[in-house]
C-alpha cells in the first residue's frame, strides 16, 4: 500500500465482497510489509501534515524513507518522494508554506546533506555540501537558513587512499553508530539554502547536538557539555542559547547532572514568543538512565529556571502549544505513554489521550490542533487527530486486516511482595485449559518496559503456537524511580527473581507446558536472559541477543564506561561488584539451557564478545549452542534480511527444543 485513497478503494471491495479469503497468520515475510510512520510536522496553515515513512526495500536490502503528505479535514495521503535506492526524512516546512527542507542521502557518497522542494510536491534540489554530511538541522523561521550539525576533524585518507591509523586519546572512545572516537566533534553551522554557503557557529573540543532556532529568528539554542574539564568523564549535559550571527554561546542552569541527554531525542522548544524554552532534564550523574525525566522551563533573558509539573514518571517531547499558555508531552505511565497538556503556572496535568495506547511522537499545529503518532497492542504507530472525537489521519499498515492476530491480556503477579506487571499475548484460536509452549521476552534497558504498542515478533510467536509472556521486572520504566532503582548496581538478582516469579505464576495459571519453557531478549534483555538461565534449569531454550555476561572481562569493550564506573565503581578497587554482575559467565557450570547467541558485529552497544564469551564457555561444557554474527550492522539491526534472518533463526532455535518435546 503505498497512497491512501487506494488503500480506500480496497477497503470498498473488501466491504461487497466478504467471500474473499479468510485472514491467515503472521509470516516472517510480513516483516517487509510494515511501515514505520515517524517525523510529523504541520503545515504553517494547519491543512496537513508532513511526515517520513520507512519500509523495506529487498532489491537493495536495506531500509528505506520517503516523504508523505496527509489532509487533516480528509484523511487523504499521498507520497511527496518516491526513491527506492535513497531516503528522505525529518522533513520542516518554511514558515511561508512554500518549501519543505529535509534531509536526504540522494546526493550519493554515503552522506546525508539538506534539500528543499516544493511543499506540495516536484523536483528536490541539494541544499548543503558539507563534507562528512549532516545529521541534524533546524529551519530558521523564514526558510532561507538552517543550523546544521556537521561532524568535524575526521581522519583522511592518503593519495593511495590508506585509511590512517585511529589514533586515540580520549575517556570514552567508542560510540555505536559513530565507531571509534578520535578527535572528530560535531559542530554546528548555519548554512544558507540558496547558496549552499555554510557558516560555523560553534567550535572548540566538544560536541554540539539538538539545535533549535527561536521563532524570532534571533537566537539558536543547543545541547552541549562545554565547559567541563573532560566532558566524557561526567553526563551533565546543559542546554546552551548563541546569537544566530555567532558568538559566544550563554549556559542555561547551573545543574551538575542531566540537561537534555542528546540519546532521549527530545529538542530543546521554544516557546511561540521566543522568551522560554522547555526541555527534559534528569537526576544527578550517579543515576544516570534511573530517575525519571522532569521537564524544566528557562526565562531566556534572566536565566531563572522552574519546573512546572513534577511526577514521577517520564516526560518526553517536551513543546509548548500553538498560544505558549500550555506546555504539551508525552507521560509515561505504566504500560502506556500518553499525550498530556500542562498548565505551566500550576502544573495541573490534563491528559489528552488514554487507554491501552503507547505514543511515540506528536505534532503541534496552529489554532490548537494537534495530532498524536500512536497505537494500540494490534497496530503499528499512525497519525491521528487529538479532538474530542478522533480521527485517523493514516492507516499505512492496513493490511494487516488480513492477518489473524494474537489477543494481549494485562496480567499481574507477585514477587516478593510486590506486584510485577507483565502483558501476555495468546495464539490465535487459543483454547483454556491448554497448557500451551511459552516464550518469556525481556526488554532492553535495562530503564524501559513492556506497553500496550504492536511487537511484530510477538505475534510472530504467538502465530506458531507459543503463548508470549512480556514481563516488567523491577528496574523497569513507567512506575517510578524507586522501581527503576531498585536492581542500581546489582544486575540479575531481583529482576531475575521477578521472572521466575511470572514463570510460577504462569504454570499455577494452567497455562504453561512446565516442559517447553522458553526465554529470550535483546541488549539488557540478552544479559538478563543470560541471569535467567545461569539461576533456573526450567527453560528448555533460550535466545540471548546482544547480551553481555562477563561484564568485569569486558571493561572497555562497550561505549558504557562512564555508566559502568558511576554505578559499579572501578573494576580493580571494586572487584566484587563487577564478580556479582558477571556470574553467567564465571558460574557457566551452572547452566544447563540450550543458548542461542547473536550479536552485530560493529556494535558499539552491547558488542559481540559478549556473546562470544558466553558461546565460548557453554561450547566448552557441551551444551547445545551457537552463535550468529551479523555484519557491518550496529546495536539496532537494520538490513532487512539480517532482521529476518534473526526472526527465522528464533522460531527454529525454539521450535526445536520446545515443539520436539
Amino acid at each position: 500500500m503505498r497512497i491512501m485513497a487506494g488503500w480506500l478503494f480496497g477497503l470498498a471491495l473488501a466491504v461487497a465482497a466478504p467471500a474473499l479469503a479468510a485472514p491467515g497468520p503472521i509470516t516472517v515475510a510480513d516483516l517487509h510489509r510494515l511501515a514505520d510512520v515517524a517525523e510529523p510536522v504541520f503545515a504553517p496553515d494547519g491543512a496537513s501534515l508532513a511526515y517520513s515513512v520507512t519500509t523495506d526495500n529487498l532489491e537493495t536490502d536495506a531500509q528505506v524513507s520517503d516523504l508523505w503528505r496527509v489532509d487533516w479535514a480528509t484523511g487523504e495521503a499521498r507520497p511527496l518522494t518516491n526513491t527506492p535506492k535513497a531516503s528522505e526524512w525529518a522533513p520542516a516546512f518554511s514558515a511561508d508554506g512554500r518549501w519543505l527542507v529535509f534531509l536526504s542521502d540522494a546526493g550519493g557518497k554515503d552522506e546525508t546533506q539538506l534539500w528543499r522542494m516544493p511543499a506540495g510536491g516536484g523536483p528536490a534540489r541539494q541544499a548543503s555540501r558539507l563534507p562528512g554530511g549532516i545529521s541534524d538541522f533546524s529551519l530558521s523561521p523564514d526558510g532561507l537558513k538552517a543550523v546544521v550539525v556537521v561532524e568535524t576533524g575526521g581522519p583522511k585518507p592518503n593519495a593511495a587512499g590508506t585509511t590512517p591509523p585511529i589514533v586515540i586519546d580520549r575517556y570514552q572512545f567508542k560510540e555505536d553508530g559513530r565507531d571509534y572516537l578520535d578527535a572528530r566533534r560535531q559542530q554546528l553551522f548555519v548554512v544558507v539554502l540558496a547558496t549552499g554557503e555554510a557558516t560555523p557557529l560553534t567550535h572548540g573540543d566538544f560536541d554540539h547536538w539538538l539545535p533549535a532556532w527561536s521563532p524570532d529568528g534571533r537566537t539558536i539554542a543547543f545541547v552541549s557539555k562545554r565547559g567541563g574539564a573532560d566532558p566524557d568523564r561526567n553526563i551533565d549535559f546543559d542546554v546552551f542559547v548563541v546569537a544566530a550571527e555567532g558568538g559566544e554561546p550563554r549556559r542555561l542552569g547551573d545543574f551538575a547532572g542531566s540537561d537534555n541527554d542528546p540519546t532521549w531525542e527530545s529538542r530543546p522548544a521554544w516557546s511561540p514568543d521566543s522568551s522560554r524554552l522547555v526541555w527534559l532534564r534528569s537526576g544527578e550523574d550517579k543515576w544516570i538512565y534511573y530517575a525519571p525525566w522532569q521537564m524544566v522551563v528557562a526565562d531566556v533573558a534572566t536565566g531563572a529556571i522552574t519546573t512546572p509539573a513534577w511526577i514521577d514518571r517520564c516526560f518526553y517531547h517536551p513543546r509548548w502549544s500553538a498560544d505558549g499558555k500550555r506546555l504539551l508531552a508525552l507521560v509515561e505511565q505504566d504500560r502506556d505513554t500518553w499525550l498530556a497538556s500542562i498548565d505551566p503556572a500550576s502544573g495541573r496535568i490534563d491528559y489528552l489521550t488514554q487507554g491501552p495506547r503507547f505514543a511515540y511522537d506528536y505534532a503541534v499545529g496552529p489554532d490548537g490542533r494537534l495530532a498524536v503518532l500512536d497505537g494500540p497492542s494490534d497496530a503499528p504507530y499512525d497519525l491521528r487527530t487529538v479532538e474530542a472525537t478522533p480521527r485517523d489521519l493514516t492507516r499505512h499498515n492496513a493490511w494487516l486486516a488480513d492477518r489473524t492476530l494474537g489477543a494481549t491480556r494485562d496480567v499481574s503477579f507477585m514477587s516478593d511482595g510486590i506486584e510485577i506487571h507483565g502483558i501476555l499475548t495468546l495464539p490465535p484460536g487459543y483454547q483454556e485449559g491448554r497448557r500451551y509452549p511459552v516464550l518469556v521476552r525481556l526488554h532492553g534497558g535495562p530503564v524501559y518496559q513492556f506497553s500496550h504498542e504492536f511487537m511484530f515478533d510477538w505475534q510472530l510467536y504467538a502465530a506458531r503456537g507459543y503463548v508470549v509472556l512480556g514481563i516488567n521486572p523491577r528496574g523497569s520504566s513507567g512506575r517510578g524511580f524507586d522501581f527503576s532503582r531498585a536492581i542500581y548496581a546489582d544486575w540479575g538478582n531481583l529482576d531475575v527473581r521477578d521472572v521466575k516469579a511470572g514463570v510460577d505464576w504462569l504454570l499455577a495459571s494452567g497455562l504453561a507446558d512446565p516442559d517447553r519453557l522458553g526465554v529470550g531478549g535483546w541488549s539488557y534483555g540478552g544479559i538478563l536472559t543470560n541471569y535467567v538461565v545461569a539461576s533456573d534449569p526450567r527453560f528448555s531454550a533460550a535466545v540471548s541477543g546482544a547480551g553481555m555476561a562477563n561484564f568485569l572481562g569486558g571493561y572497555g569493550a562497550d561505549m558504557y564506561v562512564r555508566e559502568y564506573e558511576l554505578e559499579l565503581g572501578l573494576p580493580w578497587r571494586d572487584t566484587a561488584a563487577w564478580t556479582k554482575v558477571s556470574y553467567p559467565f564465571l558460574q557457566a557450570d551452572r547452566i544447563t539451557t540450550p543458548v542461542l547467541y547473536q550479536c552485530a558485529r560493529a556494535d558499539f552497544n552491547v558488542p559481540c564478545i559478549g556473546a562470544e564469551q558466553m558461546y565460548q564457555a557453554l561450547r566448552s561444557r557441551g551444551i547445545d549452542t551457537r552463535l550468529v554474527i551479523y555484519p557491518d550492522e550496529t546495536h539496532g539491526l537494520s538490513t532487512p534480511s539480517y532482521r529476518a534472518d534473526r526472526l527465522t533463526r528464533n522460531l527454529d532455535w525454539y521450535d526445536r527444543f520446545l515443539k520436539a518435546r
